[in-house]
């Protein structure tokens, strides 16, 4: 029998609903409240379990470490997908194409003139004392300009259900692979649901970044040789590794499969001989990239690559040194940012964030712990996070301890009440809170992946959405 009222308690007070929030769009009304709802809890149930036997048959997985230890899970999947409409996904496209050209720009200046610094828009020291700031980036130009080819933009939606800015993810963003997939897993559980749904496809994204990286090819090279550069078998995201070489039809290498010779040009080692390499989209951090120019002891990298790159012989995504507009601190500025270099106001806000390096800010976050969100400006993941209202009195007063003794590895944020989406969980289709992740790739232009990746609180009431913290994801449909 098919399960009456599935969503009716999936809304909570002062928050966005992703479905009843939209209710009045026709698609989401025709496939939530007509489609979905007709579904029975256990058949959910047995699809959910279905699709997650499949998520780990096929090895798409994540690795979590716990000191010496590694264990592989897969990120819980959840079959009730998440609904953005055109106008809001119209909205949401062009905050990030904006977005990422005044990162391109800020990026360039910062290894450039410093007009920026100099201007005093954004603390010099906070840029140059940076640790992901690069000293041999200074003066070199990435073929076509370009030096975050690939990012993700986290958001979310506040309780009036408009987007901010919560992060960027300029260096190595990773879960595209979970777009895709978790579409694909859709299209095989629910093929009646998505009959002659009006969503937008998410299949074409190999092809597009295999396009746009080929944009920044070296000058001179028509049709370029792509690589994808891992670290290999034991790296935490080595399945989408393996899947977006697969998606672009490009070769998977590791460093001891590339070298460089006296010309600066990049090579790959072949059972036909050696074959030119003239874009490598790397999934190894900047230290490990390139024994020579950086970490000595490297043993993932490719001693010459920084060399080739300089030469103008090598394309490098994301180049070296992006990491610096990763930074938390960095990202308070981006609203000023987006102002000096395309005289726009920002498309999408960012959240209000305190920078505990300025001695004001810091005393008011110290004063209000109790109702702010505190987060390391270095990590990712979750980690270091602590959330104040939810945060227990010895929390608290080590975390006070923490920024009082280096102010500068801190912000703060106000505890903002995220949106949720209908969930299936082990009580039922209930509301959890979901953040989102659009990826965009850069070449000559800028495209924006039709959704991203929605991550899921599956903990009631926890706000904590990655996956490392025991979040899992669903698939996200632009309605078109």
């Amino acid at each position: 029998m098919a399960a009456k009222g599935l969503f009716d308690n999936c809304t909570l007070p002062d928050t966005f609903c992703e479905v009843s929030g939209r209710a009045s769009d026709s698609e989401i009304h025709r496939l939530f409240s007509r489609r979905l709802a007709k579904y029975s809890r256990s058949g959910l149930d047995r699809r959910k379990a279905r699709a997650e036997e499949e998520m780990y048959n096929l090895g798409i997985t994540f690795t979590l470490y716990f000191g010496d230890e590694t264990v592989d899970r897969v990120l819980p999947f959840d079959v009730i997908p998440r609904p953005i409409i055109a106008s809001d996904w119209a909205v949401l496209e062009a905050g990030v194409e904006q977005r990422i050209a005044a990162l391109n720009h800020f990026l360039h200046d910062i290894y450039h003139e410093r007009k920026i610094l100099n201007d005093g828009v954004v603390p010099t020291d906070l840029v140059l004392g940076n640790q992901y700031y690069l000293d041999q980036m200074i003066g070199v130009d990435p073929p076509g300009g370009v030096y975050t080819h690939i990012c993700g933009t986290d958001m979310i939606r506040d309780a009036d259900g408009s987007f901010l800015i919560l992060e960027d993810n300029c260096r190595t963003p990773s879960g595209v692979s979970y777009v895709i997939e978790n579409r694909h897993l859709m299209m095989r559980s629910f093929p009646d649901l998505m009959e002659n749904a009006r969503v937008r496809p998410v299949s074409d994204y190999g092809v597009r970044l295999r396009e746009k990286l080929a944009d920044c090819a070296p000058e001179g090279v028509s049709d370029p040789n792509i690589v994808l550069l891992t670290p290999g078998l034991f790296n935490s995201a080595y399945f989408e590794h393996v899947f977006l070489a697969r998606e672009m039809g490009v070769p998977l290498v590791e460093g001891r499969d590339l070298y460089v010779d006296e010309t600066d040009q990049v090579f790959m080692k072949t059972v036909c001989g050696p074959e030119p390499v003239h874009v490598i989209y790397r999934r190894i951090d900047d230290a490990f990239l390139d024994p020579e120019a950086f970490r000595e002891d490297s043993m993932l990298g490719v001693p010459g690559l920084f060399r080739a790159m300089k030469a103008g012989k090598l394309a490098i995504a994301n180049a070296p040194g992006t990491g610096v507009a990763d930074d938390k601190a960095v990202y308070a500025y981006m609203p000023d940012i987006i102002r000096y270099y395309l005289d726009e106001e920002p498309k999408i806000a960012n959240v209000k964030t305190w920078v505990c390096r300025r001695p004001e800010e810091c005393a008011y976050v110290l004063d209000h712990l109790d109702e702010l969100v505190v987060k390391p400006v270095g990590e990712s993941g979750g980690y270091g996070i602590v959330v104040g209202p939810k945060a227990t009195k010895a929390e608290l007063a080590d975390i006070a301890k923490a920024v009082k003794a280096d102010p500068a590895n801190y912000i703060a944020q106000p505890m903002i009440s995220l949106s949720t989406s209908p969930t299936l969980t082990q009580d039922g289709v209930a509301p959890r809170h979901v953040d989102l992740r659009p990826f965009a790739v850069t070449g000559k232009g800028t495209w924006v992946l039709p959704g991203g990746l929605t991550r899921v609180a599956m903990k009631k009431g926890s706000i904590i959405v990655n996956s490392s913290q025991g979040g899992g994801s669903k698939d996200t449909w632009v309605l078109s």
